[in-house]
């Protein structure tokens, strides 16, 4: 043990020893960039991210550390066995309808000079499907049966059944981390381990430091096998408040930041500077009103207002959804059909949202027994209960909470009396995880696959807070997934029945628009992963 104690000090000296962020050096420098987000990676560690830890500051550092067997590819289709590139795995071949052998890339290494090997996976596959190391991610490979090696070179796995997400569930998920280095540390040690101080990777950059609040940096691996970055210096620079970030980029003290915050103002000011291009990037945020559809604090009792699906729907209807997009997210959002965010191909062709329709709702309600028996403006059931709901909000949202105060306008017209609750972000959660709510105002980063909806929208999914459960829709939705291709029909069916079902009033995707140095050319940003193609970028002035 002496040794690790060693090298924990010393990665802690390093840390400490570091003078002031090198920032003035990297922008004169043009082969650097530096990036300025919001909250600093703290565990860029596959199989680490989990929990408080399941962050997006950290796979975005952890995504230039290390390489995925595969990628997806530009057109964004998980379904089937095209449209993936590869990455570790320079090939694939499928064996029967249940198998697939992947063949690594011989010249494949680890920054520190190993080469990856088929014992690199079976390691990281091991962890990443134990549920006490790693609950979410065995979640999503939960239908990968094996993992085995034919030599070296070699990795086969076998599924559970038959879908047409298997090469994506095999691929995405799970980074691949080095056994030489991890193999004999228990999983509950690596958070603290010299390892985790300074990872060693197999990706176009290596880790350089990180001053604790400040900056992450990262130099390039110029022996990196598909290529040597043309950029050769990153930088990932936080700053929590947002209007540091925008006067950051506006002042050239950073080249690129992540999206640009709301209000749509900041788009204006970005869009002024003559130096600074704006990006549109399709995200994967999907933001909603979840109904709890059981009594808070009472899960084995259905919810006195919200398990009666014709308010749900009364509810959603009496809410102009376009006029709140607008309001707050300008041309860069839209109201979605369904739990679909923008960078999920299944929303093309997929029918338009409802619009508001008060009649409607207030008709539902009166169907119901709501009606305004006092004159006072709200609903009332026919014991007197009114028709009042709580709003859970975190205070962590500037667009939620302003969109909340919106709403609580729009339901009023209908007599639904709406009180906010708003939170900071750990309670929040804390609240939402336990059930203890009406309404939450949540937000979601999906994955790039339709499949995800799993987690949250179906009977057993694990972040199905709201307790929404309709098996005929997981009938939909286990179809879809099962398809052999990517039809869309099957999932719009999906997504119909979801809508018919109303466990959501699902408010907005957006379009994230990122700022970016116009000396950077032929810049591209992947909607699941910001920065992962930034190696691909070519130098300034190359």
């Amino acid at each position: 043990m002496l040794w690790t104690a060693r090298l924990v000090l010393a990665a802690v000296f390093a840390g400490v020893c570091a003078a002031r962020p090198p920032l003035a050096l990297a922008q004169r420098e043009s082969s650097s960039i530096v990036i300025v987000t919001g909250q600093q990676a703290a565990v860029p560690i596959p199989t680490l991210m989990e929990g408080p830890q399941n962050a997006l500051a950290n796979e975005e550092i952890a995504d230039h550390l290390f390489l995925r067997l595969a990628g997806v590819g530009p057109d964004l289709v998980t379904a089937g066995d095209r449209g993936f590139v590869p990455l570790l795995a320079r090939s694939w071949s499928r064996r029967d309808s249940v198998t697939i052998a992947f063949e690594l890339d011989p010249r494949a290494r680890w920054h520190d000079g190993a080469p990856v090997t088929s014992r690199d996976v079976l390691f990281t596959y091991a962890r990443a499907r134990d549920r006490t190391i790693a609950p979410r991610l065995a979640h999503a490979t939960r239908r990968i049966a094996t993992v085995s090696a034919e030599g070296e070179r070699r990795v086969v796995f076998r599924f559970t059944q038959v879908y047409s997400e298997q090469l994506y569930d095999a691929t995405f998920h799970v980074a691949i981390l080095p056994a030489h280095l991890l193999a004999s540390l228990p999983p509950t040690d690596s958070a603290w381990s010299p390892f985790a101080a300074s990872p060693v990777g197999n990706g176009p950059y290596r880790w350089v430091r990180r001053v604790e609040g400040e900056f992450i940096e990262l130099a390039a691996n110029r022996d990196f096998f598909l290529g040597r970055p043309g950029i050769e210096r990153v930088i990932v620079r936080v700053a929590a408040n947002t209007d540091a970030r925008i006067n950051l980029l506006l002042a050239g003290e950073a080249d690129a930041i992540d999206n640009i915050p709301p209000p749509t103002t900041n788009l204006a000011r970005v869009a002024a500077a003559p130096h600074l291009r704006l990006v549109p990037v399709p995200s994967n945020l999907l933001g909603y009103l979840l109904f709890n559809q059981r009594e808070p604090g009472h899960p084995d009792r259905p919810h006195p207002i919200l398990s009666d699906r014709d308010v749900r729907r009364a509810l959603i209807l009496a809410l102009d959804r376009d006029v709140l997009v607008r309001a707050l997210l300008g041309p860069h959002g839209y109201v979605p059909f369904g739990p679909v965010s923008s960078q999920l191909w299944i929303r093309h062709g997929a029918p338009a949202s409802a619009r508001q329709d008060l009649s409607t709702a207030r008709r539902l309600l009166a169907g119901r027994g709501w009606v305004d028996r006092d004159a006072d403006g709200i609903r009332e059931n026919r014991t007197g209960a009114r028709l009042s709901l709580h709003l859970l909000v975190s205070n962590s949202s500037l667009v939620r909470t302003q969109m909340a105060a919106i709403i609580q306008q729009q339901l009023r017209q209908v007599g639904v009396d709406i009180q906010q609750t708003r939170v900071e972000a750990p309670v929040w959660l804390e609240r939402r995880s336990a059930g203890n709510f009406d309404i939450d105002f949540s937000s979601a980063n999906q994955d790039p696959s339709p499949s995800g909806l799993v987690f949250s929208w179906a009977c057993g999914g694990p972040g199905n807070v709201g307790k929404y459960c309709d098996p005929a829709a997981d009938s939909l939705l286990h179809q879809a997934i099962a398809s052999p291709g990517a039809d869309r029909r099957l999932w719009h069916s999906y997504l119909r029945r979801v809508e018919e079902s109303a466990p959501a009033a699902f408010i907005y995707t957006q379009t994230f628009v990122f700022g970016v140095h116009r000396r950077f050319r032929d810049v591209t940003i992947r909607p699941h992963s910001s920065w992962s193609a930034l190696w691909r970028w070519p130098a300034p002035g190359s």
